[in-house]
């Protein structure tokens, strides 16, 4: 799409990474002047010579076409008529949520605040946040809400290699403090995304929806994990069954199981609402019951690999197992919470060499091409489904002297596998 009229607001937005970074490109693109405040000076640098720090055709086709401003300067953002705050929401090791980056990026711009301006925390956060965190630290500055300071609430929705659906055009929801507030925020989004705006009764319901969204998505991948397990002990291929449910043309939604969910939305958005309505007095049985089945996959395809094993007389104990993939999903390289460390940290527990390679994530690969994988490898666990990967066969694998193959996304020709004598073991089949 051409590029819009030159508006005369300056939009702000706080953190590059794979939420604030397209924001900012798509913003320029409409016409905004953007200006992008990021602490990490390697990527600002990068940003600035117009070269994606992520790899994501939007990104790597648009960024050089619609550069703008990256700086580390928070004094930028007094220029500002609207601040997008895209920082991590993370939990710790014990799945406490950490709204550090939100108060942090809070403070910065009401230290650098241009009065009557728009705050729009995109972040996911639990309900209540925008209430109980975000509005006191603009108030504890002098700021009034609705007179000073406008603050609205659009949680991100992002999916990273999706050919279809991306910040251009993905559909929004947004909340807010006060009206006119609400009607800012809408504006503005309506001026970049090609979908529906639609606004919220209350900016708790705003902050709810994508930790439904996301909670969604894990009771439904727990239940079939779980299944899974289930038909593995039946001797049950889940992924034909789920197939076979999914030509019900109504009442069903498939989803898959695997080694593991990962990603920054999935595996944690959930604590945020466990811990919030913990503090309400609520206990969130379910949602707690399906972030420990998820949990537990990436030592359940250790576990598969292991009974393989034993059935050709091999220990895991000093086996050299090789790890096809650190990102969390095909086709990028992120590598957030992805299964791929559970994985490793329950190889070590058993005493395995573990080796690794991710064509997206070099950097962290402990050997540099696919081949060289194959050669060092007894067993294979492969935890993404990359494109690179799709030449895997049964003969390539038996060239290589792999025995066995943990399928931990149950991509691979399963019946061609099994015909060259490699043993095959995929999640629930």
């Amino acid at each position: 799409m051409a590029k819009k009229e030159e508006k005369k607001e300056v939009v702000c937005v706080i953190g590059l990474g794979y939420v604030g970074l397209p924001l900012a490109v798509r913003a320029q693109e409409r016409g905004y002047k953007v200006i992008g405040v990021e602490l990490d000076e390697k990527k600002v640098e990068r940003i600035n010579k117009k070269i994606s720090p992520i790899d994501d055709e939007f990104l790597i086709k648009n960024l050089p076409l619609f550069p703008f401003k990256a700086t580390s300067d928070a004094k930028e953002i007094k220029k500002a008529d609207i601040v997008l705050i895209c920082v991590p929401t993370p939990v710790d090791s014990l799945y406490n949520p950490d709204l550090g980056p939100v108060r942090g990026a809070c403070e910065m711009i009401a230290n650098n605040f241009k009065k009557g301006a728009l705050v729009i925390l995109e972040s996911t956060v639990n309900p209540g946040v925008s209430e109980e965190v975000v509005k006191p630290i603009f108030e504890s500055y002098g700021y009034k809400i609705g007179i000073d300071v406008f603050i609205a609430h659009c949680p991100e929705r992002i999916n990273p290699g999706d050919p279809k659906w991306n910040v251009t055009n993905i559909p929004r929801v947004v909340g807010a403090f006060t009206p006119k507030g609400l009607g800012k925020a809408k504006t503005f989004y309506e001026s970049i995304v090609d979908g529906t705006i639609r606004p919220m009764k209350h900016i708790r319901e705003a902050e709810a929806c994508k930790v439904v969204e996301n909670s969604f998505r894990d009771i439904n991948i727990a239940f079939v994990n779980e299944l899974a397990k289930s038909f593995d002990a039946l001797g049950i291929d889940v992924k034909d069954v789920i197939d076979g449910a999914s030509t019900k043309p109504f009442a069903f939604m498939p989803h898959y199981p695997s080694c593991g969910i990962g990603g920054h939305c999935i595996p944690v958005d959930p604590y945020y609402l466990i811990e919030r309505a913990k503090q309400a007095g609520f206990d969130h049985k379910f949602l707690k019951t399906s972030r420990a089945i998820n949990n537990s996959m990436p030592e359940y395809a250790v576990e598969l690999l292991q009974d393989k094993l034993n059935e050709i007389k091999m220990p895991l104990n000093g086996t050299n197992v090789g790890i096809l993939g650190i990102a969390y999903k095909a086709n990028v390289d992120d590598d957030r919470e992805s299964p791929y460390y559970g994985i490793v940290k329950a190889l070590k527990k058993h005493k395995a060499n573990v080796h690794s390679f991710d064509p997206h994530i070099k950097s962290k690969s402990t050997v540099k091409t696919l081949e060289a994988l194959l050669k060092k490898s007894d067993a294979i666990i492969l935890v993404t489904n990359h494109k690179e990967f799709e030449i895997l066969t049964g003969e390539l694998l038996k060239k290589y002297g792999v025995k066995v193959i943990i399928d931990g996304k149950n991509c691979l020709n399963k019946d061609e596998i099994k015909k060259t004598g490699v043993i095959y073991k995929g999640i629930g089949r």
